[in-house]
């Protein structure tokens, strides 16, 4: 069988840093949507030029979907096209496997290219 596929959530660094104090992640979007918005390794660029241009305080951060206590669900909930991943729970921390910083290309785009 193979591994479930690592899934990537964007958050403030400031607010990941909080959520780490208290061992469990619930972000706006948990309690406005009832889920967590994650993307894939090749979703994540796109999802952060879309939603968080001009930021410069922001973590990605990759869940190991083996850890949560909730499955992940693949969705288009907005008519894009494109399943994204998104979970029905708060998040522990302790899913947390890497954290990434965000990086700005030469061209003010966000890139990813976790190590």
């Amino acid at each position: 069988m193979a591994a479930t596929p690592r899934i990537f959530h964007i958050v403030a660094d400031a607010d990941w840093r909080a959520a780490c104090a208290q061992g469990s992640y619930r972000p706006p979007s948990l309690e406005q949507e009832g889920f967590v918005h994650f993307s894939y390794r090749d979703q994540v660029a796109r999802t952060a030029n879309a939603r968080f241009r001009g930021r410069d305080d922001l973590l990605v951060i990759e869940v190991d979907p083996a850890r949560l206590a909730e499955r992940v669900v693949d969705e288009d909930l907005y008519g894009s096209d494109e399943e994204f991943p998104h979970v029905y729970g708060p998040i522990p921390t302790s899913a947390a496997v890497a954290e990434h910083r965000l990086s700005t290309l030469s061209d003010g785009q966000f890139g990813f290219q976790p190590d």
